[in-house]
């Protein structure tokens, strides 16, 4: 009798443990630990030798999500048909030793369990002189009083129309080639998916709007429901290019990258909340770019950033600092602690400032990270060796 006491209470213990213990680590199987790689890092990136050792180094730290930038300033930075044809890409960067960067980025981040997912960083969002609005000025929307550029983080930029259908099919057609071409892990966009508030009075979009609601576009571009079209519009496009990317990527992920609110839609009219709630997005990560620790603390328990967080892997992206604001290592330190301990992952914008550009030494940066990064925690297993020399 006792026996079998003791082994039904040894029975009990272990079907408590698979309750208390599997949910931690199933949840754990999808916690982001990323970085974009920007064109600030393409010199790294063309150097077979320095990518071998960027990419050792973040397998080293357990990094398990990489997001390099393949659509910006106007330019894919992959040899494109959808390009090519519109006349609009003079050239495309190899490796000095004569490779295709996102090929081989792919081929060497898989090899050590690193998720590749390419960004198109700039969205809808061109520069005025670029070979793209230049060839395509009707592509391009206006402000109400004609103005077409806007002055941003990148320069002095203009936005492609989100609402016409050239503009649709070649942002579309730019992803789909990126997912055709290579074995990449899904494809993200950030808060340049979207139209600056401002925006939306060419003549296509006020003919448009007239159309279907029967009423004169409003002079002013904060009327509630001139904002709520604009950004329902963003959204039916959000979920047309899901379903295309879906239809021959079913496992792509399809991510994501919006600021917080309110701005997202008071100033952008993207309403990436929606988007989450019409499940839209398989991640999403919030870019919390704050320069102290409240700030970025307050974002992390806001509504949106909840009901987010239990429906799919959410994440926050914490700015490493910019190249002539560097950010120090005790305050990043800080924001990973106060992100993992709300259950959130974690994006470092960017690899440039992570560790290469710090005020701090390399190693003391590396070793504050994998503190916190301490076990591996891979997103997905690949069966692949890396690439021989």
């Amino acid at each position: 009798m006792l026996h079998r006491r003791v082994w039904l209470l040894f029975v009990l213990f272990c079907w408590s443990l698979c309750w208390t213990i599997w949910p931690v680590q199933a949840q754990n199987s999808t916690l982001i630990r990323g970085v974009w790689l920007t064109t600030n890092d393409l010199p790294i990136l063309r150097d077979r030798p320095r990518l071998e050792a960027t990419l050792n180094d973040l397998q080293r730290l357990n990094f398990n999500t990489l997001y390099p930038v393949v659509w910006n300033s106007g330019y894919v930075s992959f040899p494109s048909a959808t390009a090519r044809n519109l006349g609009i890409q003079p050239f495309v960067l190899r490796g000095i030793q004569d490779y295709d960067l996102l090929w081989e980025l792919t081929q060497q981040a898989h090899c050590r369990n690193l998720l590749i997912i390419p960004w198109f960083e700039f969205g809808f969002m061109v520069p005025e002189t670029s070979e793209l609005a230049l060839a395509h000025p009707d592509w391009l929307t206006q402000g109400v009083n004609g103005q077409t550029t806007r002055l941003t983080a990148a320069g002095e930029v203009a936005w492609m129309n989100p609402f016409h259908p050239e503009v649709q099919a070649f942002l579309t057609n730019i992803v789909l080639e990126v997912l055709r071409q290579y074995p990449v892990d899904g494809v993200q966009f950030d808060d340049h998916l979207s139209l600056p508030v401002e925006f939306g009075y060419d003549d296509y979009t006020r003919a448009l709007y007239q159309q279907e609601t029967q009423k004169p576009v409003p002079d002013n571009p904060r009327d509630p429901d001139w904002m709520r079209w604009r950004a329902d519009k963003l959204t039916a496009f959000v979920q047309t290019l899901r379903q295309r990317v879906k239809q021959e990527f079913p496992n792509a992920i399809f991510s994501v990258s919006p600021t917080t609110l309110p701005t997202a839609y008071q100033t952008f009219l993207q309403d990436w909340p929606q988007w989450v709630a019409l499940g839209l997005l398989d991640e999403v990560i919030v870019q919390v770019y704050r320069y102290n620790l409240p700030s970025f603390v307050q974002q992390l328990t806001q509504p949106e950033m909840l009901h987010a967080q239990a429906k799919i892997p959410t994440a926050v992206g914490v700015l490493t600092g910019l190249r002539t604001n560097p950010v120090p290592i005790e305050l990043v330190d800080a924001k990973v602690e106060a992100a993992l301990r709300s259950g959130l992952g974690v994006s470092f914008f960017s690899f440039e400032t992570l560790w290469g550009r710090g005020p701090e030494p390399r190693d003391r940066r590396q070793n504050t990270i994998l503190f916190h990064f301490r076990q591996p925690l891979p997103r997905r297993l690949f069966a692949q060796a890396c690439p021989t020399p």
